[in-house]
């Protein structure tokens, strides 16, 4: 199995509720999904510094990540998540995406349920609940627009609590850590899985980082499987 293992422990750099305990409880730290929120993140455009849907895979990527190091989830056969147990965490968000899963043994399929099928349709839910939780931290304002008057969209400027400082920081260090960490690993490949990368090592000088990252992407099955669900849209618009 290569990627977040099931049975890994939980806590590091990326914060997150120890097994069972509560996830909102004062000091904890936000989780990856939170993380990777906070870093993708445009403050004076308010929106996201790569495509919105794709970010939203990325989101349900690194929520399933969280579950996979805390030994709910690990990797089935042909791009599938097996559910290993499904035993909340206390922590809202990721014990939602849990919940979005199937059971170890329903329907048949031994827990199973292809990865980018998941991550498709988990990725608008854990994408508002993120939001929700940074915006109930103090990280971010949502701010609700209309475009032309009409079309409405939504804005996430900074908030007064700085967690987006950390979050680039944690990045910073994954890089001058050479992804030692297998956390850090898994960070990274969904980065460059959902292409921010590409803004936030940009330029000729960067190329070998960008390749490290994208070579990180081929050795974790959850980046593949954000990865696929990035292409199958890319493919889709294309031709449409």
């Amino acid at each position: 199995m290569t990627g977040p293992g099931a049975g890994s422990e939980r806590g590091g750099p990326h914060g997150g509720a120890a097994d069972g305990a509560a996830g909102d409880g004062p000091g904890r730290g936000p989780t990856l999904p939170e993380d990777l929120l906070l870093l993708a993140l445009d403050p004076e455009r308010g929106k996201p510094l790569c495509e919105p849907a794709h970010l939203r895979y990325g989101l349900a990527g690194a929520a399933l990540a969280e579950l996979a190091w805390a030994g709910r989830v690990g990797e089935g056969r042909g791009g599938r998540i097996a559910v290993l147990s499904p035993l909340p965490l206390g922590d809202p968000l990721l014990d939602g995406a849990l919940a979005a899963l199937p059971g170890p043994a329903k329907g048949g399929q031994g827990g199973e349920i292809k990865a980018r099928r998941w991550l498709r349709s988990a990725a608008h839910g854990i994408d508002e609940l993120c939001r929700q939780r940074l915006e109930q931290r103090g990280a971010i304002r949502r701010e609700s627009r209309r475009a032309l008057g009409i079309f409405r969209y939504e804005r996430l400027t900074a908030g007064p609590v700085d967690l987006a400082g950390p979050a680039r920081a944690r990045f910073k260090g994954a890089l001058a850590g050479a992804f030692a960490d297998p956390r850090d690993r898994t960070y990274a490949a969904l980065v460059a899985a959902v292409h921010l990368d590409r803004k936030l090592t940009p330029g000729r000088d960067q190329r070998s980082v960008r390749r490290t990252l994208k070579r990180l992407v081929r050795e974790d099955w959850i980046a593949r499987a954000v990865q696929s669900a990035v292409q199958y849209d890319e493919a889709a618009n294309a031709g449409g």
